[in-house]
């Protein structure tokens, strides 16, 4: 009977009572949005309403919050988390996790930056002369015939 109460309790189509009003049935996957908006619509239900420190969907009444703290199938969940915790679980796997180290790169921007032409590229043009100080620009058409070039282009000086 437990193994029925627990895939009933993970059904996101099982049928909830809104805690603010008791008529409101709410499917479980939209109960969290519903909360919030009856709990605008009844704000002195909501005074009288205390939150799950375990789960922030079981609103109980405040007299009843210790009840159900002791009580809460929730809480397993932060104790779990507790125990591990003081055994060191988490730590020994962050260690293993943090262990990689990106490989060697053969890259060199410095270089790269030194060997490039001292000219920008500009399309559609090609440059003529050895010496970067008498470089001229020369207008190469690469365009097919029926297409042609403008008459000037706008990063050069007439």
């Amino acid at each position: 009977m437990d193994s029925e109460d627990e895939i009933d309790a993970c059904d996101p189509e099982r049928l909830l009572q809104c805690p603010y009003n008791k008529y409101h049935q709410i499917r479980a996957c939209r109960f969290p949005y519903h909360l919030v908006k009856c709990k605008k619509s009844y704000p002195e239900v909501a005074k009288k309403l205390a939150t799950c420190p375990f789960n922030a969907c079981h609103l109980i009444p405040q007299g009843d919050l210790s009840n159900h703290i002791i009580k809460c199938s929730h809480k397993c969940f932060i104790e779990q988390d507790i125990v591990f915790q003081s055994c060191g679980f988490q730590r020994e796997h962050m260690s293993d996790v943090s262990t990689w180290q990106a490989p060697p790169s053969n890259e060199d921007w410095e270089t790269e930056l030194l060997e490039q032409s001292d000219s920008p590229f500009v399309w559609g043009m090609t440059i003529s002369g050895t010496s970067s100080s008498s470089t001229s620009f020369e207008q190469k058409n690469t365009l097919p015939l029926r297409l042609r070039t403008p008459v000037s282009f706008p990063n050069i000086a007439s």
